[in-house]
């Protein structure tokens, strides 16, 4: 189970720590909210602190009445351990327990909390949106969710990794009915209620171009089945993949924009072309290749910020409910491989060349 702390190599705090940092203490806001938390709770409710560090949030919950379960990725897990049996809270527990909630198994969690703090962790966290929606259902019917995050206002531009700037902090606010925001010290405390469950929207960008567009959308799955999505300026996500360039087929622009955007690199004879996809934009046709990548070598970044924040693997079955919407193409695209799986979408001319199901699984080398 997990935290973003302490020790180079960590899951999440490795960039943080190595710069020589530390996290700050609970402070005066954060101690009264829990309190009136727990007030509220019944007496024992199961709470769930991730990435605990050296558990200090875990220890207050505990007094407060809290049965723990405290997670984090490092080494710091066991300090904290040894430091909560030296002084064992009352009258609550705390179970201290190394795990990495990004990329582990969330198997020896219990199935349901009152209460699930992210302190200070939640910027470092990759792929945040699937994280988010695997610690939800882990959350009890009425239960609460708590992120504590600097905001990027209130810290150095060396600090900025830390913390979450307003697109961000609305984007981890979109999946909740409830959201209270309390701000203090340089802190936002976000208490989130109700998870919401609506579906997926799709939106187009700004108007393109005055001529017909080309291009190709590309699918690239993990070795656990994820789809890779890019979040955008524009702020919608996005498969990888973009115009042709000249005398360019689809599948060399789908090789060459992966590797442009997302520094992942293939050979076109990894890639198979699925389907063309048309539509129009703005009165403009536009015309789609689905490609999907089936192996490639390195992990992904950010190559043109202009155009994406930040990729992210998500879990199928979450695409569904994905908050902030899809780019219209790239939905297509996504029906191609998994069909049915986004209802509602926009109509599309779609000319299938390939069957998805015989092409070996994706993987990355």
């Amino acid at each position: 189970m997990s935290q973003v702390t302490q020790n180079e190599g960590d899951a999440y705090g490795d960039a943080h720590y190595a710069k020589g940092r530390s996290f700050r203490p609970l402070g005066e806001a954060e101690h009264t909210l829990f309190g009136d938390l727990a007030a509220a709770s019944p007496r024992g409710e199961r709470a769930l602190d991730v990435s605990c560090g050296v558990g200090e949030l875990a220890r207050h919950l505990a007094s407060l009445g809290y049965t723990v379960d405290a997670v984090d990725a490092g080494d710091h897990a066991a300090s904290a351990g040894a430091l909560a049996a030296q002084a064992p809270p009352a009258p609550g527990t705390a179970r201290f327990v190394r795990c990495d909630v990004e990329r582990g198994s969330l198997d020896d969690l219990h199935s349901a909390y009152g209460l699930i703090v992210l302190r200070l962790s939640y910027a470092f966290l990759h792929d945040r949106t699937r994280v988010m929606h695997r610690l939800r259902e882990r959350l009890d019917r009425g239960g609460t969710m708590v992120v504590v995050t600097p905001v990027v206002d209130a810290v150095p531009a060396e600090r900025r990794d830390s913390a979450l700037d307003e697109d961000e902090i609305a984007l981890l606010s979109a999946g909740w009915r409830t959201v209270e925001r309390h701000d203090a010290e340089g802190l936002a405390i976000l208490v989130l209620r109700d998870a919401a469950s609506s579906a997926v929207t799709f939106g187009g960008k700004r108007r393109p171009s005055p001529h017909a567009l080309t291009g190709a959308g590309v699918v690239v799955t993990d070795a656990a089945g994820r789809v890779l999505l890019g979040r955008s300026v524009r702020g919608m996500w996005e498969l990888p993949g973009g115009k042709n360039d000249g005398d360019e087929s689809f599948v060399e622009a789908a090789v060459r924009e992966l590797e442009e955007e997302t520094g992942l690199k293939a050979e076109t004879a990894d890639a198979r072309l699925l389907a063309i996809l048309m539509d129009s934009s703005h009165g403009i046709p536009r015309v789609t290749a689905a490609v999907r990548v089936t192996a490639f070598r390195g992990e992904p970044a950010v190559r043109e910020p202009q155009l994406i924040h930040r990729w992210e693997w998500h879990d199928i079955a979450d695409l569904p409910a994905l908050p902030c919407g899809l780019f219209t193409p790239s939905a297509h695209v996504l029906d191609v491989v998994w069909p049915g799986r986004l209802p509602g979408l926009p109509p599309v001319h779609r000319h299938l060349l390939a069957e998805d199901d015989e092409m070996p699984r994706q993987t990355g080398l």
